[in-house]
């Protein structure tokens, strides 16, 4: 067990041990504010959309050039564009494009750089990567694509970078998708907001309350469009699932089920949250930036358990509590951003999180004010076992399945919003029909989320999952650990974002930084 571990356990009895204090105090501050008020913000931030009127993107700014030159030009003799160029065969011309760095290019980072290759709208210009092997390597895929697209020789307009920084100073960029480990997602995309780009960020945004929230008003106070990458929201048919619950189709909503599994920690063995196991020193890998890969957090020796995905679709660094939140890191963030906004609180939060000890509940479950109840189980076999007689609406039989949805029950009803598994499931079948969705089925690639984000940046409207959201769903699922790891239950205030009267569960809402990083 780590020393900070230990700590921790320390304060478990709700008082706060120095050692606490000084292990997650953020650095170079006394303490950290609270949330303020949009109206303590920068009066150049609109209340009613969040965003600055004052900050149009670089995007905008040579659109306003291109149409003022089309006007001043209009009475000279054209001469012959290629309709390409024009936009006239379907493509967007080069002026009309938004101009993309993406930083990160590990396994999810591949995935979003066929996005920004693919999509019209874009056009990458730099990759970066502190992995000297992938940055390499998406650069040479990004040259290729653009090559063959254009029926041409060579390609050489995609650059690489080792320091994400090098690609927020170049002011040809207008937006960057950051896909790096997640300990880096909230420094980065402060510093891009600040640098004046728009942002795409990997879930979860942030690793700690105080971290989300310093992120939410950068965002706000710079006029930037921001977007979480919790895409499974723009898929249609959890879309309808959502706004159908939300607006009342399940009657009074009593409850909703989601997943926390466990993660695997080397050389400790399972835990509901992320931990120190101090793995030894391992060969540096050769064009590896280990101390710009570690950079914010505390420093670890390089061992391939942090950055090698042991298999597809494993995170590898998600069990150190350094580098990564364990559930938080994958499906829950999907899972708290759907059940959120199906139950009408996706800028909000729970106001109690009751831990099993409490003798309430036989799993960790959250209270909303409205009564919602959202409890928290290892599988949905659970739903059954555990909470058969709560909940007897939910027939044994029901097909329940996924791990990004959730499953909602109401005095109608109830009905899933499942993903990845199988199609939606509800019942009594009146409930189904009611809905007259098209399909039940939930096709993981249907959705516009980053076609979302570039229409917003046009716009310069709020995305989907703006960064209000994306905060609050990384949030649920900071207070289930923090719960976990105080073993314990606490209260939550989602307006001021702390635990009244409990300086130990408060600590944990923020965590130093390593020098000479600063938020």
């Amino acid at each position: 067990m780590s020393t900070k571990t230990q700590e921790i356990i320390s304060a478990k009895d709700g008082k706060a041990a120095t050692s606490v204090a000084q292990a997650f105090q953020p650095a170079g501050s006394a303490d950290f504010p609270v949330r303020r008020r949009f109206t303590e913000l920068e009066s150049s931030v609109n209340p009613q959309t969040g965003m600055s009127a004052l900050q149009p993107s670089a995007h905008s700014r040579r659109m306003f050039l291109r149409n003022a030159a089309i006007l001043s030009g209009a009475l000279v003799a054209p001469e012959f564009i290629p309709a390409s160029a024009r936009g006239a065969d379907g493509t967007v011309p080069p002026s009309e494009r938004i101009n993309c760095g993406l930083i990160g290019r590990g396994l999810m980072g591949a995935g979003h750089l066929n996005v920004l290759l693919n999509r019209k709208e874009s056009q990458l210009l730099a990759v970066c990567d502190v992995d000297r092997t992938r940055r390499e390597a998406g650069v040479q895929r990004a040259n290729e694509t653009y090559a063959a697209a254009r029926a041409a020789g060579s390609y050489r307009g995609v650059d690489g970078y080792n320091d994400y920084r090098e690609v927020l100073a170049r002011s040809d960029i207008d937006a960057v998708v950051i896909v790096t480990p997640d300990h880096w997602h909230t420094p980065i995309a402060i510093h891009a907001a600040t640098a004046g780009k728009d942002v795409y960020c990997e879930k979860p945004i942030s690793l700690n309350i105080h971290e989300g929230r310093q992120l939410v008003e950068a965002v706000r106070r710079n006029g930037r469009v921001f977007q979480t990458g919790t895409q499974y929201r723009s898929i249609p048919t959890i879309r309808q699932v959502c706004e159908f619950v939300r607006g009342g189709g399940l009657g009074k909503l009593k409850a909703a089920f989601t997943i926390w599994m466990k993660t695997h920690v080397p050389t400790v063995g399972e835990s509901y949250v992320p931990l120190d196991p101090a793995l030894p020193a391992e060969p540096l890998l050769e064009g590896l930036d280990w101390n710009l890969w570690v950079g914010p957090a505390t420093y670890r020796p390089y061992n391939s358990a942090y950055h090698r995905n042991p298999s597809p679709g494993v995170v590898p660094w998600v069990f150190c509590d350094a580098f990564g939140a364990g559930a938080i890191t994958g499906y829950h963030s999907h899972a708290a951003d759907v059940i959120q906004y199906a139950l009408g609180m996706e800028t909000s939060g729970p106001v109690e999180i009751l831990h099993p000890s409490s003798g309430q509940f036989p799993t960790l479950t959250c209270r909303y004010a409205n009564g919602v109840l959202l409890h928290h189980i290892d599988h949905w076999g659970q739903v059954k076992e555990l909470y058969g007689n709560h909940y007897k609406s939910v027939p044994a039989d029901a097909r329940l399945v996924g791990l990004f949805g959730g499953l909602f029950v109401g005095e109608r009803g109830w009905m899933t919003s499942m993903s990845g598994s199988g199609p939606i499931e509800g019942g009594p079948p009146a409930i189904l029909e009611e809905m007259k969705l098209a399909t039940r089925d939930v096709v993981i690639g249907a959705n516009n989320h980053h076609a979302n984000w570039f229409e917003c940046i046009r716009t310069r409207q709020r995305p989907s999952s703006h960064e209000e959201i994306g905060h609050r769903s990384a949030s649920l699922g900071q207070l289930v650990a923090t719960a976990y790891t105080l073993e314990r239950s606490l209260k939550w205030d989602p307006a001021t974002e702390t635990f009244p009267g409990d300086e130990a569960a408060n600590r944990l809402r923020s965590r130093a930084m390593r020098e000479p990083w600063r938020l």
